[in-house]
């Protein structure tokens, strides 16, 4: 069973205002668990404090690419401390994805840091990966090539890989087994081609045949996210979270 989670990016400017105010409302709404991007100045104490007083899981935190090369070591003790072990690559600058080969590299080194240490490194993706090529592959399968499944695994922004121009639910079949996360993102297509991201169950995206390919590939948990919300964000994932309920258990379960 997939387990519902919120990525609180989402929710940026709300715990910028009211960090643990707003994980009290998240818990209230419904979701299982919460992906991280920042801690907005908390130890791991309070955070942990925090999970503990909601009920909230913590899945994973996204972190970036320097901060982990730079400083590994402390991210992935807080990552632990705060009862995950999933850390997460979230985004490559232009500049940072100029070599392909170099990242593919410096993930290694990562992976096996992380290995040693108990923790679980994953890669999310957007759409470039999809459009830029490596080895004669997407960046995307170019990465995972490259970098053994015991020291990577994928966490797959299934939205970007359709506006990547890729069928999502083939590529979670794709990689099956090495697919503990993904991120569930509906969008809406402007007129200029690109993309605007919306409450699930209002866009393009096929949500449904996504969660259930991604419970066939042994997915632990679908993250929801919206990157800018047209609406207030709280309601946002609010509504996200009633179009999965007709097949939602609270409590984390979803039936596909």
């Amino acid at each position: 069973m997939l387990k519902i989670g919120l990525q609180l990016y989402t929710l940026r400017e709300e715990l910028e205002q009211d960090f643990e105010g707003t994980l009290r409302k998240v818990a209230a709404l419904g979701y299982s668990g919460v992906e991280f991007f920042h801690y907005f100045g908390r130890s791991e104490g309070e955070v942990k404090a925090l999970l503990e007083e909601t009920g909230l899981i913590a899945i994973g935190a996204h972190r970036p690419y320097d901060v982990l090369l730079e400083n590994a070591d402390a991210e992935m003790d807080y990552i632990r401390k705060i009862g995950s072990n999933y850390l997460i690559v979230p985004y490559l600058s232009e500049e940072q994805r100029s070599d392909w080969s170099r990242i593919a590299a410096n993930l290694r080194i990562l992976g096996e840091k992380a290995k040693q240490q108990g923790v679980v490194l994953l890669y999310h993706n957007h759409d470039f990966e999809l459009r830029e090529s490596s080895g004669g592959q997407t960046a995307f399968d170019y990465l995972y090539s490259e970098v053994l499944p015991e020291l990577l695994q994928v966490e797959m922004d299934t939205c970007w890989v359709q506006y990547g121009g890729y069928d999502p639910v083939e590529y979670i079949g794709k990689y099956a087994g090495r697919l503990p996360l993904i991120h569930l993102k509906d969008m809406k297509r402007r007129e200029d081609g690109s993309a605007e991201t919306v409450v699930l169950g209002e866009g393009e995206v096929d949500l449904t045949s996504i969660l259930k390919a991604a419970e066939q590939a042994g997915t632990e948990w679908a993250i929801v996210e919206q990157d800018y919300c047209s609406r207030p964000a709280l309601e946002s994932v609010a509504a996200s979270l009633e179009w999965l309920k007709p097949n939602y258990k609270q409590g984390g379960n979803i039936y596909v």
